[in-house]
């Protein structure tokens, strides 16, 4: 599934780290998402639109 989450991760300039702490995943997991090589839990979608305060489908795109 392809996201827009490295780009808005870098508009605020995060590191992977910084953001897999604001969401409670590990740094591993927010570049597996980010590549395209795992789609995430619905509740680790959520806290990213309520982080980034958008809908999950202006971060996801269903391919």
């Amino acid at each position: 599934m392809k996201n827009r989450l490295k780009d808005l991760r870098t508009e605020r300039n995060w590191t992977q780290a910084d953001l897999a702490q604001r969401i409670s995943v590990s740094r591993q997991t927010v570049n597996a998402i980010e590549k395209g090589k795992f789609d995430p839990s619905l509740p680790v979608a959520f806290r990213l639109a309520r982080l980034f305060n958008l809908k999950i489908e202006e971060i996801f795109i269903d391919d």
